[in-house]
């Protein structure tokens, strides 16, 4: 582990971090005595719920267990060395990736049990698992393969590499207008019976995923994620019949942030065969008050869980007012750098305005209607301009799927149910 991973030197130039304080180590971040409400960090200001981040840690992994399964949640959510060891903590059974590159930030933070949920095709990464095999003793790398095209790229850049170990791949079974993954059960059992013919690699398990087909209808989203889960056991148990898995223990992968209940029942088939079943989701660490807010509604009506019982939204974005040019138009100094807009825009959840300690409300007619670069469009009906933002307020704002907010920030403080900082994580993109 490096310590420039874990526990690098913050300073001014990390959007975020106060100019007017000396540079501190990621570590030492929590004991400044900072509180985003006192005005002691510059905004716009992406920032982490302590106590919700723990329920959330917590909640997914008594989930899994309660499956009897583990977790293998996706890295490229948060990119964050200091996530990833509080999910490895709480129990997680390793990390997800989606390239050699992510791999390479995990391993160097610790993580030893490494899914790569994607195919792996160039030479360079080919290389650059081995390399980062040889570099961290015990890393395990799995990842995914869907075509006889790629098994032959593999297989040709082993035959130029003498003393390659054989890698561990996993069959991805994909759905029609999906992205990848084998569409037939005669296409993936073909390439099933090629991996076990090439000495290249080594069929380990099958993997999945049913997110892309989620609606948030019950029905719908029930009968698409058990035609997938039907077509894995059917391939897995013609692979077992034919002797085609080279593991002594099996595993099977599925699960995104937004149906994951409804596959994770399927993650252990009856197979005669020891089965390790991996749930993959990754934005339920911070979740959000959006897109996964809206889902994860059906899966707590699935699951019979009283509201606040499942996952709590832990990330907020908290912006200033900076001008109030029209009537019912505040611009908030916030924009498209620094906060996700892919599913849909933020929304208003807190006010404080100068000097204020705790956020209070906002009224419900409270919307933002548009994004520029750095730039926020706060709205609000006629009836609510008695409650109308002063220029200097603070605005909170929650966020639609955590992915793209993560990504726009090197760093986040974590804050206490006060706004104080009580500690900080990086992230490498």
């Amino acid at each position: 582990m490096t310590t420039d991973l874990t526990d690098p030197l913050l300073d001014g130039t990390y959007k975020g971090y106060p100019r007017t304080q000396a540079p501190r180590p990621r570590s030492r971040v929590g004991s400044a005595g900072w509180n985003v409400l006192a005005g002691d960090l510059p905004l716009p200001l992406a920032l982490i719920k302590r106590e919700q981040l723990a329920h959330n840690l917590a909640w997914m992994q008594r989930y899994a267990q309660g499956q009897g399964i583990d977790m293998a949640p996706h890295g490229k959510t948060t990119m964050s060395p200091q996530l990833f060891a509080r999910q490895l903590d709480a129990g997680a059974w390793g990390i997800t990736f989606a390239n050699v590159a992510q791999l390479a930030i995990g391993a160097a933070a610790g993580v030893r049990n490494a899914l790569i949920a994607n195919q792996v095709v160039q030479d360079e990464d080919l290389a650059g698992i081995q390399q980062l095999q040889v570099a961290y003793a015990g890393l395990r790398v799995v990842f995914l393969v869907d075509s006889q095209a790629q098994l032959a790229l593999i297989a040709g850049w082993a035959a130029r590499h003498a003393g390659a170990r054989p890698f561990e791949v996993m069959l991805e079974i994909g759905v029609d207008g999906g992205r990848t993954g084998c569409r037939t059960h005669e296409d993936a059992l073909a390439l099933a019976r090629a991996v076990y013919a090439s000495p290249a690699v080594r069929l380990v398990g099958i993997e999945c995923y049913e997110g892309q087909g989620a609606t948030g209808q019950d029905g719908p989203d029930t009968a698409y994620a058990t035609a997938l889960m039907d077509r894995v056991q059917a391939v897995a148990e013609a692979c077992v019949a034919e002797g085609l898995f080279e593991a002594d223990e099996l595993l099977f992968s599925a699960g995104g942030s937004a149906i994951f209940d409804l596959v994770a029942g399927r993650l252990r088939p009856a197979l005669g065969r020891p089965v390790r079943g991996l749930l993959r989701s990754g934005c339920y660490v911070t979740h959000d008050h959006g897109f996964y807010t809206r889902m994860v509604g059906a899966v707590n009506r699935r699951l019979g869980c009283d509201c606040g019982e499942g996952l709590q939204p832990a990330m907020e974005v908290w912006a200033a007012v900076q001008s109030r040019p029209e009537p019912r138009l505040a611009i908030l100094t916030v924009g498209r750098r620094d906060i996700s807009f892919d599913l849909s825009l933020p929304v208003p959840i807190a006010r404080a305005v100068r000097g204020a300690a705790a956020p209070q409300a906002v009224p419900a007619s409270w919307q933002i209607t548009a994004l520029n670069d750095q730039h926020a469009y706060l709205r609000w009906e006629e009836a609510d301009d008695a409650a109308a933002p002063v220029v200097g307020e603070r605005v909170g704002l929650g966020i639609s799927h955590p992915c793209t907010t993560f990504d726009k920030w090197r760093w986040m403080p974590v804050v206490d149910a006060n706004y104080t900082v009580v500690d900080a994580i990086t992230t490498h993109f």
